[in-house]
């Protein structure tokens, strides 16, 4: 296996800049080695009576911030994940000059003094009394990934965010969530598909490029996440009267799949690094809503491994030639059966 096998050549000009209306978007379906061009709004047609669909209820935190040092340079502040009321980890940018016990001068007259340094980001402890998480919410920004080229806009405070998320702490949203509007999901429900949930934040990690040659020395960021025993006997539900269980989105595929390393998913809270590439046996996802992902990145080699890689790039190359939109903002793809190689 080897990076440059994982390529394809993406046109700048299908990378969406803006989201469509939720449930709008366009839908390429992939079974096997065939494939259909659909609307998302045909997703419930895809599905059977009894199917379980399990969605990533994490919520995107306002993680992006702007101030300057001391030495009055400029500085992005970009909040991996938030420790406890006062400490967060972040990434800075500008902040090459950086030691501890500098002070960073925020918007609104808020300081964050960097205390510590881990494996290139920053600790930070925030000098007020009040929650981290509120900062962010007053004087934050939406983190749009950084192939969205513009500044982050009112619009993107709802649609960079799933109509169901709940719990805060991602840096990027679970995007194949984005197309389900209330409409959908009462349409679903009313056809007898099921649903339940996980929680992955998603760290920034996610937008870090597979430098290696060999993608099986690449390895993940960890990220935190929660199978609740509620999602665990759904999915038990869900395969004793011999339905699928569907993954909206990469990250509830990591999910589940991290909390099925016994061959049998079981509730399970705390960290995940798993890497799924080509070759990964999967235990628990029976078919997977995704959007299209990015020339040799980790999630393409996960959407790889369920459908196949030659299929996988034969669809890209598709979805290409006829104009789907790529990315976070963009049209998705269900794979609707996973390979067996």
């Amino acid at each position: 296996m080897h990076l440059r096998d994982f390529y394809f050549d993406l046109p700048a000009h299908l990378i969406a800049q803006y989201p469509a209306p939720r449930g709008s978007d366009r839908l390429l379906v992939l079974n096997g080695d065939r494939r259909e061009d659909r609307a998302f709004s045909d997703l419930p047609d895809l599905l059977d009576e009894g199917d379980l669909l399990v969605f990533n209820d994490t919520r995107v935190m306002k993680a992006r911030l702007f101030g300057r040092k001391q030495s009055g340079g400029q500085v992005e502040v970009f909040i991996e994940r938030i420790l406890d009321q006062a400490r967060a980890l972040a990434m800075v940018r500008g902040g090459k000059s950086l030691v501890v016990g500098s002070r960073l001068l925020l918007e609104r007259d808020f300081v964050a003094e960097v205390c510590a340094r881990r494996d290139g980001l920053f600790e930070l402890r925030f000098d007020t009394t009040r929650p981290v998480a509120e900062i962010l919410d007053e004087i934050g920004h939406i983190p749009l990934p950084p192939y969205i080229q513009r500044p982050d806009e009112v619009l993107d405070q709802s649609h960079y965010q799933t109509v169901y998320a709940r719990h805060a702490g991602a840096v990027a949203a679970p995007t194949a969530g984005l197309h389900f509007d209330e409409g959908l999901l009462q349409q679903l429900a009313e056809r007898g598909i099921k649903s339940a949930y996980v929680t992955l934040h998603v760290g920034i990690g996610t937008f870090q490029p597979v430098r290696v040659v060999n993608p099986a020395e690449h390895r993940m960021h960890s990220e935190w996440m929660e199978v609740s025993a509620e999602t665990a006997e759904a999915v038990r539900a869900t395969r004793a009267r011999g339905k699928r269980v569907v993954a909206v989105g990469t990250t509830s595929v990591r999910a589940l799949e991290s909390a099925s390393g016994s061959g049998q998913l079981r509730p399970f809270r705390g960290e995940t690094d798993i890497f799924i590439y080509p070759g990964y046996r999967f235990c628990t996802v029976d078919a997977l809503l995704t959007n299209f992902h990015v020339p040799e990145s980790s999630l393409l080699m996960l959407v790889a491994a369920f459908a196949g890689r030659e299929p996988i790039l034969a669809a890209y190359q598709h979805a290409v030639a006829v104009g789907y939109r790529f990315l976070s903002y963009g049209d998705a793809m269900f794979l609707s059966v996973r390979s067996m190689g």
